[in-house]
């Protein structure tokens, strides 16, 4: 039987990245509690319409230069491709489906608990 790869999303505006971001992800792979995690920009969060947010390119682009050099981490704009504003339960039913080998785990910041 083949494990299924377990994958956090952790998915955020990222307006910007910060070191607590990157700080709490490292923490859940040094737990093993996951092989990766999917930092999932949000180009446009549905509780965040009408803020000012950067470019989402742009914060993509941030994000891939706070990940960068963790093969563990993954800068991910999967949601750039779904219908706006982004809801979670949506992203997950489309990455069930585009990625049948993995185990999806949501990590959520303190904002959102």
């Amino acid at each position: 039987m083949n494990k299924k790869r377990k994958t956090v999303i952790f998915g955020g505006s990222f307006n910007p990245i910060h070191i607590g971001h990157t700080s709490l992800a490292a923490e859940v792979c040094s737990r093993g509690l996951a092989d990766e995690v999917w930092f999932m920009v949000s180009p446009q969060n549905p509780h965040k319409q009408g803020c000012d947010l950067t470019d989402e390119g742009l914060r993509l682009q941030m994000v891939q230069l706070a990940v960068k050099g963790n093969p563990a981490f993954k800068a991910c704009d999967f949601e750039f491709a779904l219908p706006r504003p982004s809801y979670t339960v949506h992203t997950l039913a489309a990455l069930e489906q585009a990625y049948p080998d993995r185990e999806f785990v949501l990590l959520i910041g303190a904002d959102n608990w």
